[in-house]
């Protein structure tokens, strides 16, 4: 397993979406020399695509992915997001299903939708040079985030769409806050190789109060997050680990440097 230095990991802006704004978390991150960044949507919507750019130029941070795109927000806003993510020199858009409304369709009616929504995706998409990276989420947020809840669902579901579509770019982002629990996760990861584009990371709290909003520092949980990276690493993958933390009722009650402190010393040690 590699050693990582602090140009293999890429903090999320989400992270620090509650302590400031777009230009903020972009000064910060440099500041601490993170150069790698996972945009957040809303920030960027608030803060528009050209000065987007001149503050990554700016502060030499470059961004990684955008994140995310929801398949059942319809394939304008998803390949709007496209048009961002290439314009602002991002390597990938993470897709996922977004939630479903069950007075219109069952459950497993909303999951073909959302396998015909990437495959019509993927084909509009091809001659992007950005790619799509499907993230599977945790069973709790089924209702109203993912109707894709496991790798192993995701894999299957990539597989049927080599058929499909031959010449697909889609690949996936595995989270490990969001799959630590499924069973064979090995397997799973193995299985899929390389199509892994992005490595998200956070902590599941034991006693986690918020299944979206209450992730835990790297370290401060019950995954084991340097297991999972050599399970990741073993796949062939090279690319950074990004930390995604969501957390209402503890670091986002924190100053954000408290936040960037706190990652760089797990770095290697927990992650």
């Amino acid at each position: 397993m590699r050693q990582l230095g602090l140009a293999d990991i890429c903090v999320h802006q989400v992270c620090l979406s509650e302590q400031t704004d777009f230009a903020g978390s972009l000064e910060m991150l440099a500041r601490h020399g993170i150069g790698l960044t996972a945009l957040w949507q809303p920030m960027l919507a608030e803060t528009g695509l050209r000065r987007a750019r001149k503050l990554l130029s700016d502060n030499a941070v470059r961004p990684v992915s955008l994140c995310a795109a929801q398949l059942f927000a319809g394939q304008a806003a998803c390949l709007s997001m496209l048009e961002a993510a290439a314009e602002l020199g991002a390597e990938s858009v993470v897709v996922i299903t977004g939630g479903f409304d069950a007075a219109d369709k069952t459950l497993d009616q909303a999951r073909d939708q959302g396998e015909a929504a990437l495959a019509c995706l993927a084909e509009a998409a091809a001659d992007f040079p950005v790619r799509l990276a499907l993230e599977p989420l945790h069973p709790m947020v089924c209702g109203f985030r993912s109707v894709l809840s496991s790798l192993a669902e995701a894999n299957t579901l990539l597989d049927r769409l080599d058929q499909a579509v031959p010449q697909h770019k889609v690949g996936l982002a595995v989270d490990a806050y969001a799959l630590w629990w499924e069973t064979d996760i090995a397997r799973q990861i193995d299985r899929a190789g390389n199509r892994i584009l992005n490595y998200h990371i956070s902590d599941w709290l034991a006693d986690t109060q918020d299944i979206r909003l209450d992730r835990g520092m790297p370290g401060d949980g019950v995954i084991d997050l340097l297991g999972w990276r050599q399970m990741i690493e073993q796949t062939g993958f090279a690319g950074p680990v990004e930390i995604e933390i969501f957390s209402a009722r503890n670091w986002w009650q924190r100053p954000a440097e408290e936040m960037l402190h706190a990652i760089i010393a797990g770095m290697n040690r927990v992650y």
